[in-house]
Order: structure tokens, then C-alpha cells, then sequence
């Protein structure tokens, strides 16, 4: 039993299905692409009422001085445990450290861990491949890898999946940027402003996901503000 304040939409009480949870088609087109926050509510959204909020029409998750997590905490998407699809939604950070998890594990008092597509305020680990409470880093920013059944890691040597300095130039400091994320089998793709930042093929089965919880983090440190919207999901057959 949870004794933290919570934010929990209502849709989520009544433990709907993956296809009944999104809001609406997005932009009513027939792209097959749904919408999973409503730009007005948390319905459908479950997190600490103390961090998380919506501002502005976006998910907000805010720390201060005088209201730190002492952990990383997330929000959590109650629509599903998705496995094969298509993420997209717009981000903006100022200070510290955020991610988006899919795939993942959540655990007790909104902690998550499995795949995370991350991203920052500075530019170390904006696009790489991390894995929450697992293996870490599984692929740094314009790497290939093919992480082996033994859990070896091997970088594609033919080159980078997209020119640094073109990808960093792209990010609107403490603006809005798009990330897309794409997982289909053991195939995952992450992609910021159109550059594809990591390219990973995931042959370790006893540690990879196939399905799991999508989740926001709000990262443990000093005071940071993370934003999020339009945020579309699409399943892939």
C-alpha cells in the first residue's frame, strides 16, 4: 500500500484496456497514432501530487529547494503495458536530468525501471539508451549496438547513426524538442528533431522487455523543471 500522495486520473480506476485509455486520434487523423494526455487533466496519469501537475497544457514535473525528491520518481501511464509501437511526444527541461521510460517495470512509491530514452539540460547523455535500475548505459548517442545473449555489447562499426554536432546544434536549450521512439521485437529506435540518436538490437533475454509500462521521470538532484506534450502512441502490428 502506497502511503504518498498520488496523482491518478479516473480513467485509471477503471482499469480500461490499452485501446479504450488513449484521449482521442491525434489531430483526428487515420494515422493510427492515439493520444495519451489531454492537454487539461492527469486522467489516465498516475504520480505524486507533490512533483507532478499540468501547466500550460503539458505535463509538468517540477523539484525546488524546499521540495526535493530524494529519489527519481515517475509519472505513470495507466493505459497499458505496450509492447510493440510507436512513441512520439514534444519535451522541454530546464536544469537536471529526465527521461522517457517504455518497456519498463514499475515498482513500489512510483519508482520504474527498463529502458529509458534520456535526456538532459546539458548534452552528455540527451538521446542515449539507458536502462533504469538494470544494465545502464546500453548505447551512447550515435551508436549502433547489438547487445549479445551474454550481454556483450557490440558497436556497429560502419559509422555514426547521426552527425553530433548536427543532432546538438538541433536542441532548443530549454525549449521544445520532439522525441520519437520506436520498439518493434528486440529492435529499438530513438530519434530527437529527426536525428536518429541510437540504433539497438537487444538479443540478451533474460534481461530485455518486451512489453512494459511507459513512464516520465523527474530525476533526483538539484531543482530542474521537465515538460511534456502531444504526446501519441501508435501500436505496431
Amino acid at each position: 500500500m502506497r502511503h504518498s500522495k498520488r496523482v491518478f486520473g479516473i480513467a485509471a480506476l477503471v482499469g480500461f484496456a490499452l485501446m479504450s485509455a488513449p484521449v482521442a486520434a491525434a489531430d483526428g487523423a487515420d494515422d493510427g497514432f492515439v493520444c495519451l494526455f489531454d492537454g487539461k487533466t492527469l486522467d489516465g496519469w498516475e504520480g505524486k501530487s507533490q512533483f507532478w501537475s499540468v501547466r500550460d497544457g503539458t505535463i509538468t514535473g517540477q523539484t525546488t529547494a524546499d521540495n526535493p525528491t530524494k529519489g527519481n520518481t515517475f509519472i505513470i501511464w495507466r493505459g497499458g503495458t505496450p509492447g510493440d509501437f510507436e512513441l512520439r511526444m514534444k519535451f522541454r527541461i530546464v536544469g537536471g536530468n529526465s527521461g522517457i521510460q517504455y518497456r519498463s517495470t514499475e515498482y513500489d512509491d512510483f519508482v520504474v525501471g527498463g529502458y529509458q530514452a534520456d535526456f538532459e539540460a546539458g548534452d552528455r547523455f540527451i538521446g542515449i539508451l539507458y536502462e533504469e535500475r538494470g544494465r545502464g548505459i546500453l548505447a551512447l548517442r550515435g551508436q549502433k549496438v547489438t547487445i549479445g545473449e551474454d550481454g556483450k555489447k557490440e558497436v556497429d562499426g560502419s559509422g555514426p547513426t547521426c552527425d553530433d554536432k548536427e543532432m546538438l546544434a538541433s536542441i532548443q536549450k530549454e525549449g521544445w524538442n520532439e522525441y520519437v521512439i520506436v520498439a518493434k521485437g528486440n529492435h529499438l529506435v530513438q530519434k530527437i528533431n529527426g536525428f536518429t540518436t541510437v540504433d539497438v538490437t537487444d538479443n540478451q533475454k533474460e534481461k530485455s522487455r518486451a512489453d512494459g509500462v511507459i513512464a516520465l521521470q523527474l530525476h533526483a538532484g538539484p531543482p530542474m523543471l521537465v515538460q511534456f506534450k502531444e504526446i501519441q502512441l501508435k501500436l505496431l502490428k
